[in-house]
């Protein structure tokens, strides 16, 4: 039985990630097939990124979100939810953003500088990094990140793929999804909560 530091978990994000990896089976051959399927998934990056806004845009509970200042941009920002478009200039800089953070998952090594990327993209929607008017509920980080899942899987069976090739992916991406929404639900813990984790 191997022995794991329960605390260390809380405290080292990359100690967190190998041993999330290693439970969950998210190995080398995950990431080629990740990697793998870069040249088909990119040409879909824009309509997967349009499929999320619309479906944020489609309830007040995670379209309120885009109203406040987004951190790193400093254009206008909207008068209000009812008058926020898609055409606005915050939201194209927003869909840039995921569109970026896909497109990484597809290319980047899964490396130190990776993991931290991860982690940041959970940090990002809590007041603890970028604007501190940004505070997403974890209901609704949850509810993202499952359509996100969702489309994701029904784009890669789309595409016509061998049927190994597309198990592998589809499995591959699960498992990083996985992963990633550990990386956004642990910021959502109270100093309590870290507290009773650690001294379990």
């Amino acid at each position: 039985m191997k022995r794991i530091d329960e605390a260390r978990l809380e405290a080292d994000v990359a100690y967190r990630v190998e041993y999330l990896g290693e439970f969950m089976g998210f190995n080398g051959d995950d990431i080629k097939a990740i990697h793998g399927a870069a040249a088909v998934l990119g040409p879909v990056v824009p309509a997967l990124v349009d499929a999320v806004y619309d479906k944020l845009f489609s309830y007040d509970a995670t379209k309120r979100h885009f109203v406040p200042r987004q951190s790193g941009y400093a254009g206008p920002v909207p008068e209000s939810l009812e008058s926020l478009q898609m055409d606005h200039e915050m939201i194209q800089f927003r869909k840039n953003h995921l569109a970026r953070y896909l497109t990484a998952l597809v290319t980047r090594p899964y490396d130190g500088k990776m993991i931290n990327y991860l982690d940041t993209v959970g940090k990002m929607h809590t007041p603890k990094a970028g604007s501190p008017e940004l505070d997403v509920p974890l209901v609704q980080m949850n509810a993202l990140m499952g359509f996100v899942a969702d489309a994701l899987i029904a784009t890669i069976f789309s595409l016509g793929l061998d049927r190994d090739t597309e198990v592998r992916a589809v499995r591959a991406f699960n498992k990083l999804l996985w992963l990633q929404n550990d990386l956004i639900t642990r910021h959502y813990q109270s100093a309590g909560e870290l507290a009773e984790s650690s001294a379990a």
